[in-house]
């Protein structure tokens, strides 16, 4: 990468001193402050970190000002639209496209490891029947250490690969089961004969008193949802995946941690946000109403799904999912959802008034994506979930990037210490 420098006066002394500037392949430049604490006792203060650099990356890049997504340099549209998410996934953490012996092979990798083991079976049974399926795959995707502590070593290249392809292949088994054990049905075992998402479909909705058939739109919807939130950049789980595994925590641990931070309203629970705001506007001659409560700064209600805190121009998912959205509602609801009218609708009032254009206030991917899942079924309960599924191999992409990094150090952000100076204790009988 080619370097440059950038010069900073300290205005308190008139000193001045150079840092080096890092390009990458594309994007913008970056100022490298890892010695600027150590060399010029300076911190610098990035509050979100919305300007800061957290790691180097050669697997997702966002242009947000261009409404850019590709994942090893292929654009979103075009693997969505040609690819399946287990080529993706293979993509991810291999850095090029498989060919079909390759596709094969790993696919082949995966299905060995949908099974979870029987003992495990039985942790699902120490939670309330009405417990959020997020709280048990937290906790189930953690222990999941316990069953597989002879291959941790997470400086072995097999281990790590190994855990890649239990972590892939069992998070949708352990999604569906979370979801039965929450309304009282029996735990379904993997079909390995059906592809990722219709295995995940039949562990979900099947009963071992029926068949089960698959249907192929929402296998086919399933599939894109999936790629197109398999990875975002260093989002707040992903970051948080990547501080965890920075310690050398064992690989279903650094998982658990990407799904609870998933789990926040703000992050993955943004698609359930939108549908109950879809429910509280109600219908369509409501919409004029809640768009003027959008606007008055003083009033709580807030437009979800619209904006995004990367992209400034039409979220490039956004784009796709609306059509496969149609689809979807037009083919498994038959006559098409009352509410996708309502959302189309607000979609377009929203686009043509001038205070969302000036903020470019865009629908985002969870703007659809919560409709299609209650197309096929899905329980509002269960949306985050979904997204943790397809999430689990950019984690798995990123975790074993960053454990390859010869230059990884453990994660350990500063701060702006902003409480009381030093002082002295002051006894009881004294205050």
């Amino acid at each position: 990468m080619k370097k440059d420098t950038v010069t900073i006066t300290d205005n308190a002394t008139g000193k001045s001193f150079e840092l080096p500037v890092t390009r990458g392949t594309m994007g913008p430049r970056a100022i490298d402050i890892s010695r600027l604490y150590r060399d010029h006792d300076f911190l610098t203060f990035d509050s979100g970190f919305q300007s800061t650099a957290s790691c180097s990356s050669q697997i997702t890049y966002i242009d947000g000002e261009k409404g850019v997504l590709l994942y090893r340099g292929y654009p979103i549209d075009q693997l969505a639209g040609q690819s399946t998410f287990l080529e993706v996934a293979y993509l991810m953490i291999n850095g090029e496209l498989p060919t079909a012996a390759q596709l094969e092979d790993f696919q082949g990798n995966i299905r060995r490891h949908t099974m979870i083991k029987e003992s495990l079976k039985g942790f699902f049974k120490g939670f309330y029947h009405d417990a959020h399926p997020m709280a048990t795959m937290v906790a189930v995707a953690g222990s999941l250490s316990a069953f597989y502590h002879d291959t941790l070593d997470i400086h072995n290249p097999l281990h790590r690969e190994l855990a890649a392809y239990r972590m892939i292949a069992k998070m949708p088994t352990i999604a569906a089961a979370s979801f039965k054990h929450s309304i009282s049905e029996p735990l379904i075992y993997p079909k390995n004969n059906l592809s990722y998402c219709g295995n995940f479909l039949h562990m979900m909705f099947s009963l071992p008193s029926e068949d089960y058939q698959v249907d192929p739109i929402a296998e086919k919807a399933l599939d894109m949802i999936f790629i197109l939130h398999a990875d975002h950049e260093q989002n707040a789980s992903t970051a948080t995946v990547r501080l965890s595994g920075s310690s050398g925590a064992n690989p279903f641990a650094c998982l658990s941690s990407g799904i609870t931070a998933l789990w926040g309203p703000a992050h993955g629970g943004a698609n359930e946000a939108v549908l109950r705001m879809l429910s509280q506007i109600g219908s369509i001659d409501q919409i004029p109403k809640y768009i003027a409560k959008a606007k008055d700064k003083n009033d709580p209600f807030r437009l979800m799904g619209f904006g995004h805190r990367v992209y400034k121009n039409y979220d490039p998912r956004a784009k796709l999912i609306r059509q496969m959205c149609h689809e979807v509602l037009n083919k498994i609801s038959g006559t098409g959802d009352p509410m996708l009218e309502l959302a189309m609708r607000l979609e377009e009032i929203a686009l043509n008034d001038e205070y969302f254009i000036e903020r470019k206030l865009y629908p985002n991917v969870d703007f659809y994506s919560g409709l299609i899942y209650k197309a096929l079924g899905i329980p509002v309960n269960m949306f985050t979930v979904m997204f943790a599924i397809a999430r689990t191999v950019g984690w798995v992409a990123q975790w074993m990037e960053m454990i390859s990094d010869p230059d990884q150090r453990i994660g350990r952000p500063r701060q702006l210490y902003t409480g009381s100076q030093q002082r002295d204790y002051v006894p009881m009988k004294k205050r």
